[in-house]
């Protein structure tokens, strides 16, 4: 079963092929999302890595947690599934 890996801490300059190719160092990578705002297209420091074993994944945490990756010390941590919210509409509705 596959596991979710929360990066947080990235230099806004990171790209998803470059943040693959260091956690596929671990084990195969099935997905890499770097998160960004919506509004101003700049990365917000944090993504998601999905690897295909459970061990890989554990390894590249326990490996890559406050290692430094492009002038950054990264925070590693498995990713913690949170509720959606419902999205704000930028006016009010009167």
């Amino acid at each position: 079963m596959s596991k979710k890996i929360y990066v947080g801490n990235l230099s806004y300059r990171t790209v998803e092929d470059g943040l693959g190719d260091l956690f596929a160092q671990y084990g195969q990578v099935n997905s890499v999302k770097i998160i960004f705002d919506r509004e101003t297209n700049r990365s917000k420091g944090f993504g998601f890595i999905e690897m295909e074993d459970d061990e890989a994944a554990e390894a590249a945490i326990s490996e890559l947690n406050n290692s430094e990756f492009e002038g950054r010390n990264l925070r590693v941590n498995e990713a913690i599934e949170r509720e959606r919210r419902p999205r704000r509409d930028n006016f009010n509705n009167y």
